[in-house]
């Protein structure tokens, strides 16, 4: 079938070749999750950048922020669906089967929004998170209505924004060097995986 081991386009680098802020984040992870997530080693060819990225990220999308995590990873799983973003699509489908404990509409975002029945507030959310992602040239004062319709305010709707620019940042650099999603990914967040 292919070489499973292989996580990335580039060689992956190993603790001696990474800073010290890299391999305390390996470390973190590792206790966390029971493993470090492949992005986290495949990203850290360039181990200060990674750290800049890291720190802009996980912030948007995992800090207490104006969006809930389920909001967050809804957006995440839009972008990277639409961007047919291996990577993404299945780590943070992951998450979004987790914070939303409804692992049907989490896998039919991560295909197709439209046909997950969301809530008027999470399709208006979805529609512009997918406008964004393949029109931004397009995008004009209007395409706001429909988020302060559903009631976001600017808070929220400025987080919005970001946490879609993030997964479309992090969804080309995912897709064009290869990152293979961790296989713990595939069972985490459903029902027979006790998450």
């Amino acid at each position: 079938m292919g070489d499973h081991s292989r996580i990335s386009y580039l060689r992956v680098p190993d603790r001696s070749d990474v800073p010290e802020g890299v391999t305390r984040l390996w470390d973190k992870a590792q206790e966390a999750f029971g493993f470090v997530p492949n992005v986290f080693r495949a990203q850290a060819v360039n181990g200060e950048q990674f750290l800049a990225w890291w720190r802009y990220f996980n912030l948007l999308v995992n800090k207490e922020g104006h969006l809930s995590n389920a909001d967050r990873e809804l957006l995440g799983v839009v972008v990277s669906g639409v961007n047919r973003c291996t990577y993404c699509v299945v780590s943070h489908g992951q998450a979004l089967r987790t914070f939303s404990q409804d692992e049907r509409t989490a896998d039919l975002v991560a295909i197709n929004w439209r046909q997950a029945d969301l809530a008027e507030r999470e399709a208006a959310m979805a529609a512009y998170a997918e406008k964004l992602t393949l029109h931004p040239a397009e995008m004009t004062e209007a395409d706001l209505e429909p988020l302060r319709t559903v009631g976001l305010d600017e808070h929220q709707v400025m987080e919005l924004v970001q946490v879609v620019a993030m997964f479309n940042l992090t969804n080309r650099v995912s897709s064009a060097l290869g990152f293979v999603p961790n296989a713990e990914y595939h069972e985490r967040g459903t029902a027979d995986s006790g998450a």
